[in-house]
């Protein structure tokens, strides 16, 4: 009998981890926010349900919210690490949360106007951006930062924080390839008084 509920026990674990991993990886998952970067569309402290399933059949679009892997995490393929990320289970792996705005084989721009205020370019066009904090509040271009003009590669992606004077983004540490994206935020679901879906708008 013993045996019997001690395999029953292994069972049970094995199932749960294999559904966990199943459902993290290939459905969705929750991420908490950390910092202000993404400010006034996210603030510290929200808890978002981000989905992973269109990543395997799209890819990401001007003004989705995605979650990703940046350049500078190094990504550890030892089975624990690579258990721990498929679970959730003690991940170290830093993971951002930016918003897409350049895409593969777009040109892009940062410019600063005489009036204080700054513009993004792609393809030499202002792009309209309802979503960010000011357009007066940007640090301004120095020669170690990236603000083009440049052309993005065909697996290139620009990704930039919607409070961009306090974002660490693709200006500081450059573009993002396509295979370190984790998925696309969907939704705030806590706390209660900052529900929101987020509906995709092609800008």
């Amino acid at each position: 009998m013993k045996k019997e509920t001690i395999k029953e026990t292994i069972d049970t674990i094995v199932f749960v981890v294999v559904a966990l991993i199943i459902i993290r990886f290939f459905i969705c998952e929750v991420r908490w926010i950390p910092s202000a970067s993404m400010k006034p569309t996210l603030i510290e402290g929200d808890r978002v349900f981000v989905e992973r399933v269109s990543r395997f059949f799209t890819t990401p679009n001007r003004g989705d919210v995605m979650i990703f892997y940046p350049p500078e995490t190094k990504l550890k393929t030892d089975p624990i690490s690579v258990f721990s990320r498929l679970t959730g289970f003690f991940c170290k792996d830093t993971a951002f949360i930016k918003r897409v705005i350049a895409l593969p084989g777009e040109k892009f721009e940062v410019i600063h106007n005489e009036d204080g205020s700054t513009d993004v370019l792609i393809n030499d066009k202002p792009l309209d951006e309802p979503y960010i904090m000011d357009r007066f509040e940007y640090p301004l271009c120095t020669n170690d930062m990236l603000c083009g003009p440049m052309v993005l590669g065909e697996d290139e992606y620009f990704m930039m924080g919607d409070n961009r004077g306090h974002s660490s983004d693709s200006r500081y540490w450059g573009v993002l390839k396509e295979n370190r994206f984790i998925g696309r935020a969907k939704a705030i679901f806590w706390p209660f008084n900052r529900l929101y879906y987020f509906e995709h708008k092609n800008y």
